[in-house]
């Protein structure tokens, strides 16, 4: 009997569930740590238990056959650290303990796959999680809650399903979007993701590298793009140790098992290196923390790669920082970027503006695609989209203004379908539409000062119906005759009723 696909809610409706287990305990910005972490492993088990009763179907009664067949799988799921096996012992007075041994094993046996993935996750941590007896009590209630039987994690029944991506997104729209700002974690939309990914649509045997890759969810869509899905490769840096742990959980659970992401912060320290210089990538695709304070730039006039030799950004404001590395990362002559920004990198000027300047005089930029506000966690500012083209054949840049064309939602604003693909569409045709984009010449360009602001190039003003002014007067006079007959039939019906003088 084939296996019913599981709807996330239901896994939504477990993992909040399973919140309550830490609140008032642990800080709202963490649950996602324990709550992601446990839902990787019971995932592990999932698959693992699955394989193994194809094996035994495959192989009845042939236990040697079987143990070959489980030796082939992408990962090793050591004896007694699967789910089950921690849910069997969660009464256990050590039961924290339990659970670091069983993950540590995990890494052990997955090294080249999962090691150091659970390296920033303590589930025997005192200060986290409390004395041992209310410890003990959280993580029983934990692993109850997981072992829900709505969340059956089976590939046969989550199909192509985003779980780790989909929880960690529900997680920060629910509690943590404040937290997810602060640590630059930015968990990029569905809508807005499939945009990027669809705009840049990868060739067969691409390089693919997201070098502010968060949870990697905008990564593993671009690489979904690709018309061969066996036929590239995926790179990624993240600084934030729990969220990069997030995104090698998340690349394992999509097959991706061979993308290469490292932690660490690539404006200050770079890890995709090829003989001590920057790996070149045909696609490079981010949504960055915007205009990230402090991110280095008292080093990055000696930066080490010359990423920065059009000038160095503002000390306060990182985002042509980010815009920098990536364009310096993408392949000479054939590189396409795509980077989310806020719309203050479009006019913003002093050393901005000559980034800017200096882009644009050397034929980068492609086109500027203004977004509808409120589509992004822990901001509710509009931002934009900045395509760049190593390839371009022509110096025109074409505007955007994709602003108006959304679904509202109660939180926050949604792209529909349709307004992806008149995006990618107008993009890809790459001419002037009424009301809505604008091919526009380098020389036009040049006249604004490089100024991007969209509003300068694409007009939306909708003129108002010319009013018939006679017209409207005699429909005036005509009502206020109209109102003076009924005034005289209510008179009428007050004498009548007594209630007015005849004289009046």
């Amino acid at each position: 009997m084939k296996a019913s696909k599981i709807d996330q809610n239901q896994i939504n409706e477990v993992v909040w569930k399973a919140c309550d287990t830490f609140r008032g305990v642990v800080d709202p910005s963490e649950y996602k740590n324990y709550i992601l972490v446990m839902l990787f492993v019971k995932y592990l088990s999932d698959l693992w238990k699955e394989k193994l009763e194809e094996a035994k179907a495959k192989y009845p009664g042939k236990p040697e056959l079987v143990e070959r067949y489980m030796s082939r799988q992408r990962f090793v799921l050591p004896e007694g650290s699967d789910f089950y096996s921690l849910f069997a012992k969660r009464k256990d007075d050590n039961i924290g303990e339990e659970i670091d041994v069983a993950l540590e094993g995990i890494e052990e046996a997955n090294k080249a796959k999962l090691e150091g993935v659970f390296r920033n996750i303590r589930f025997n941590s005192e200060s986290n999680l409390g004395e041992t007896k209310d410890r003990n009590k959280r993580l029983k209630n934990l692993l109850e809650d997981f072992a829900d039987p709505r969340l059956d994690l089976r590939p046969s029944v989550v199909g192509d399903a985003d779980v780790i991506g989909d929880v960690y997104e529900y997680l920060i729209s629910r509690f943590a979007s404040d937290s997810g700002k602060k640590g630059g974690e930015f968990y990029t939309p569905k809508g807005v993701a499939t945009l990027l990914a669809k705009l840049l649509k990868p060739n067969k045997g691409a390089k693919i590298c997201d070098p502010a890759c968060g949870s990697g969810s905008l990564l593993i869509r671009v690489a979904n793009e690709v018309p061969d899905p066996d036929d590239y490769a995926l790179y990624g840096q993240e600084s934030n140790g729990s969220t990069w742990a997030l995104c090698r959980m998340n690349m394992f659970l999509h097959g991706k098992d061979s993308a290469d992401i490292k932690w660490g912060d690539t404006l200050n320290n770079p890890k995709l290196l090829v003989n001590d210089s920057l790996m070149k990538f045909d696609i490079v695709v981010a949504n960055p923390p915007f205009s990230l304070d402090k991110w280095g730039a008292d080093e990055a006039a000696s930066d080490p790669h010359n990423r920065f030799y059009r000038g160095v950004p503002p000390k306060s404001k990182g985002d042509f920082a980010f815009i920098s590395h990536m364009v310096e990362t993408s392949v000479n002559d054939t590189g396409r970027v795509g980077v989310i920004v806020p719309h203050g990198v479009l006019f913003r000027g002093a050393a901005e503006g000559r980034i800017r300047k200096a882009m644009i005089e050397e034929n980068l930029l492609e086109c500027v695609i203004g977004l509808p506000a409120n589509l992004f966690f822990g901001t509710g500012i509009p931002a934009a989209i900045l395509l760049f083209n190593r390839a371009k054949t022509t110096r025109d840049v074409l505007f955007v203004d994709a602003g108006k064309q959304y679904e509202k939602g109660t939180n926050q604003n949604l792209l529909r379908s349709e307004d992806i693909d008149r995006i990618v569409r107008t993009c890809q045709t790459f001419e002037t539409v009424d009301k809505y984009a604008a091919r526009v010449t380098f020389a036009e360009i040049e006249e604004n000062e490089f100024n991007l602001n969209i509003p300068r190039y694409v007009d939306t003003f909708e003129e108002e119906e010319e009013v018939d002014i006679p017209a409207v007067q005699l429909r005036i006079e005509g009502l206020e005759g109209e109102l003076a007959d009924v005034r005289e039939t209510m008179k009428g019906y007050l004498r009548d009723l007594g209630l007015i003088h005849a004289t009046k």
